[in-house]
């Protein structure tokens, strides 16, 4: 039986948590679901482990998405997970979807699979017009560092095999490595491969990316992809 892991960074999602964890298990029982809680001021942490239905793991200090992540990375290696699937804890992520990206990873022709907004024309969520140009951005920088057509590089709605798991619980981008991470597989020879998948705005609550700071933003992922490419290959 394939083992499969939920991977939910969270960062003071109080008012969306509970429902994330209760779409996950009432879509598959047999999903183990972790939540990372990334030293959140509200009830995060305490409403998941309330639920029952998920595994916990307060950080000590507020680590970031990236840290949040190799976090789960790590518990899904030590623990054997031949599948891992990064979903979001804000509601833009759909339990009924999920099945799309594994699938991918099952069929053994590739290693990480990204859920896109972007791969096909729909009328589904697609985030705002900035947002989209800025996506835009970093995969024609992906195309020119690891020549490779990325249409989401934005997307934390991914699925991992057994061995990209184990690689990332070791090197995985801690500051914006959405992007980054796409390069650092991309440069060690990873399969990846992107599908449409339908998402959602988010329910409650709002990102920490603002029209103010997302100049800085784009600036400081594009410095961190090229400086991610620059980097001397990760022996396998």
């Amino acid at each position: 039986m394939c083992r499969v892991l939920i991977m939910i960074p969270a960062y003071n999602e109080a008012l969306n948590i509970i429902d994330v964890i209760e779409s996950l298990h009432n879509r598959n029982a047999d999903w183990d679901i972790l939540v990372i809680n990334d030293e959140s001021h509200d009830a995060t942490g305490k409403l998941a482990r309330s639920s029952s239905l998920a595994n916990v793991i307060d950080l000590p200090f507020n680590l970031g998405i990236g840290g949040c992540i190799q976090t789960g990375f790590k518990y899904a290696a030590k623990h054997g997970y031949d599948l891992a699937v990064q979903f979001d804890g804000d509601g833009q992520h759909l339990a009924g979807e999920i099945d799309k990206i594994t699938g991918v990873i099952l069929s053994g022709d590739v290693d990480v699979c990204i859920g896109s907004r972007f791969y096909e024309n729909h009328s589904g969520y697609r985030s705002s017009r900035s947002r989209r140009f800025g996506i835009k951005i970093f995969g024609l920088l992906t195309r020119i560092l690891i020549r490779q057509k990325i249409t989401d590089c934005t997307s934390g709605f991914r699925a991992y095999n057994k061995e990209a798991i184990s690689f990332l619980s070791e090197n995985y981008p801690v500051d914006y490595p959405e992007p980054e991470a796409i390069i650092l597989l991309g440069r060690n020879n990873f399969r990846i491969r992107e599908v449409l998948t339908e998402m959602q705005d988010r329910r409650w609550g709002r990102s920490t990316i603002t029209f103010i700071n997302s100049p800085y933003y784009m600036i400081k992922v594009m410095l961190g992809m090229v400086m991610t490419a620059l980097r001397q290959k990760v022996r396998r």
